[in-house]
């Protein structure tokens, strides 16, 4: 596999290539590299950093090529952020939880995000593993080209822990 390009987001910033783009944090990278998607203020945040990395890597391929290409995207913690704060409404609110967080409690909803907003219609998947493991992260990409042949696949580690720990290390591979 060949690394077309690669992004680095945490709370220090965003380096594109291995070039640093930003210290902002995900809002302003969205402000400053995308702004035209009001959705994204309805995401919760591990969708938010996977939409803003995936922006910023994706800007400079065709719509064709989005096309037949795959999302593998890996993490630690799936939505557990989410999952907190969806607990905390049904708590906090006599059982009457936040319907605008539930859809958010899976972690593949990140993946679905990137499909609609990019037009990509090959595999979509997330896997929960305990940590980046990055021969087990290469093999499952891998075998996504053996099986369904995408123009190119994005994937990587994505977690969000918090608003102060969280990592988006995405890259774009071909076969």
């Amino acid at each position: 596999m060949t690394t077309i390009a690669e992004i680095s987001i945490t709370p220090a910033g965003a380096i594109l290539k291995g070039r640093l783009i930003s210290t902002a944090d995900i809002t302003g990278l969205y402000r400053e590299f995308a702004g035209d998607y009001p959705k994204f203020f309805k995401m919760d945040s591990l969708c938010k950093l996977g939409f803003v990395a995936a922006e910023i890597l994706l800007k400079d391929i065709s719509a064709e090529e989005k096309e037949n290409a795959a999302i593998i995207l890996f993490n630690r913690n799936a939505s557990l952020f989410t999952d907190r704060n969806y607990q905390a409404t049904i708590r906090d609110n006599n059982y009457f939880p936040s319907p605008a967080l539930f859809v958010y409690t899976l972690a593949n909803i990140v993946t679905g995000e990137i499909a609609i907003r990019h037009k990509i219609y090959g595999e979509t998947s997330f896997y929960v593993v305990d940590s980046p493991d990055t021969p087990l992260m290469e093999e499952i990409a891998a075998g996504a080209f053996l099986t369904s042949s995408p123009s190119f696949i994005l994937t990587g580690w994505l977690d969000y822990d918090d608003d102060h720990h969280y990592e988006a290390k995405l890259k774009l591979v071909r076969k």
